[in-house]
């Protein structure tokens, strides 16, 4: 099971690093969609969080 793990692991890497190298651009792109995902996930919290406080 941890050599699946492990494989599962060098393909995703290699997969990722075969992206970024193949197309750079479009990688930013994922980059940027991912935090900007984040960025409005923390902003909600904290929204929350402030609502709850009131």
């Amino acid at each position: 099971m941890v050599q699946a793990k492990k494989i599962a692991l060098y393909l995703i890497v290699v997969f990722v690093l075969y992206t970024i190298i193949t197309s750079p651009a479009r990688a930013a792109d994922l980059v940027q969609v991912g935090f900007e995902g984040v960025s409005s996930a923390a902003q909600s919290v904290g929204d929350f969080m402030t609502e709850l406080v009131k």
